[in-house]
């Protein structure tokens, strides 16, 4: 999983919570136990129990510092499948798990945020919804060539965030639509005694308010650590002062991840992704390089394109090794592409089979940049949004 502040580890340490239950039953250690080849599992108390799960945050982001700490607790519920009779077959489509939860965490560099989110289904209309919302004290250092020279800046943003969409299902079909909303207010700070060239003085306090047209195509077996299918998206969002927004610009972004299982033990995944900004965003939104190994917003531009491919290979039932490398450019205009450095990086991780039912893998991953090494812990596919 990753997210604006890459993180996540599940390591131990989980607890249970009781919802709608009778106190007369036990707590049995065994929920702890797979049915199947008797492995530590957690399917069975996250299904039974209705715990909740107060995972332990490690943010291994490099630009945040490479080091911080925190919990975030997460309550998971498995869903039925959609069942659609056609014409000549019935057609299954699997359902991903209700989540709700929280967070807060603290890093190195004195970053630290709350957040809470809840993502579900609702079966009968067939549509899919996600919310979040927090606040972020963030200190970022951002890059910029003058003279020249490339020359780092550091800032401290703190920023209340609120993200959320719904998405229609159109029945019978692995397509859906629907609008994003996102709201962001930021107070922005330098270290040093006056902003720089490209920082203009609205941008010190603002307000962004964007909503965006989505289109997905998704036919993943999964939504947490996929084995086989492809998921499409393509969002168009206007920021505008009609919407109460300090900026008048539009962002187009989108993305193809794909699996395919080459052997029963081997999957392999390919992703491409894209954004690209019209107009004038603050800067501490244009669009960055993002791939493990490379720090956020290390390499910015009003456009970046990249390519990632990911293979897993399952050498045992439980556990998986992992391998993975990926490319791409950051630019200001397509004329440009041509002109601008291809920025790598690659490595390799392993995952562990902890909830078999929801078909959830974690695990680490060990990146190398064009100039560092760093390290992620990975919940679910590290590619989930």
């Amino acid at each position: 999983m990753k997210s604006p502040y890459t993180f996540v580890m599940l390591i131990c340490c989980f607890f249970i919570a009781v919802r709608g239950q009778s106190q007369s039953k036990k707590f049995d250690m065994n929920v702890f136990r797979d049915s199947l080849d008797g492995a530590l599992d957690f399917s069975e108390f996250l299904i039974k129990m209705r715990g909740f799960v107060p995972v332990p945050i490690i943010v291994t982001e490099p630009a945040l510092g490479g080091f911080g700490l925190g919990v975030a607790p997460v309550f998971l519920k498995k869903r039925p499948p959609l069942v659609d009779t056609l014409a000549t077959r019935i057609k299954i489509t699997p359902t991903a798990p209700d989540m709700t939860g929280g967070a807060a965490f603290y890093t190195l560099n004195k970053t630290w945020g709350l957040l809470a989110f809840q993502s579900g289904t609702w079966l009968k209309a067939r549509s899919k919804y996600r919310i979040a919302g927090g606040f972020a004290n963030v200190n970022l250092s951002f890059y910029r060539t003058l003279n020249n020279t490339e020359q780092q800046f550091r800032f401290n943003l703190k920023s209340f965030p609120f993200m959320g969409y719904l998405l229609k299902g159109i029945r019978g079909t692995n397509w859906s639509a629907g609008l994003q909303y996102m709201l962001l207010h930021t107070k922005l700070k330098t270290d040093s005694e006056s902003l720089p060239a490209f920082v203009t003085d609205k941008e010190v306090t603002s307000i962004v308010s964007m909503p965006s047209a989505v289109i997905e195509y998704d036919n993943r077996d999964n939504i947490l650590t996929p084995n086989k299918g492809l998921r499409w998206r393509t969002s168009v969002g206007w920021s505008d002062h009609a919407f109460g927004s300090d900026y008048d610009y539009v962002k187009l972004t989108s993305y193809v991840n794909y699996y395919y299982p080459v052997l029963k033990n081997l999957i392999g995944g390919f992703r491409w992704e894209m954004q690209e900004v019209f107009n004038e965003p603050p800067f501490y939104l244009l669009p960055f390089i993002d791939l493990r190994g490379i720090p956020m917003a290390r390499y910015q531009g009003n456009i970046f394109s990249l390519v990632e491919t990911e293979w897993r290979w399952d050498f045992v039932r439980r556990w998986s090794v992992v391998g993975f490398v990926g490319t791409g450019k950051a630019y200001d205009t397509w004329s440009a592409f041509g002109e601008a450095d291809w920025e790598t990086s690659g490595g390799a991780g392993f995952r562990y089979l902890i909830a078999r039912k929801f078909k959830l893998r974690c695990g680490m991953d060990l990146a190398r940049g064009p100039e560092q090494w760093a390290y992620y812990i990975v919940f679910g596919s590290s590619w989930f949004r």
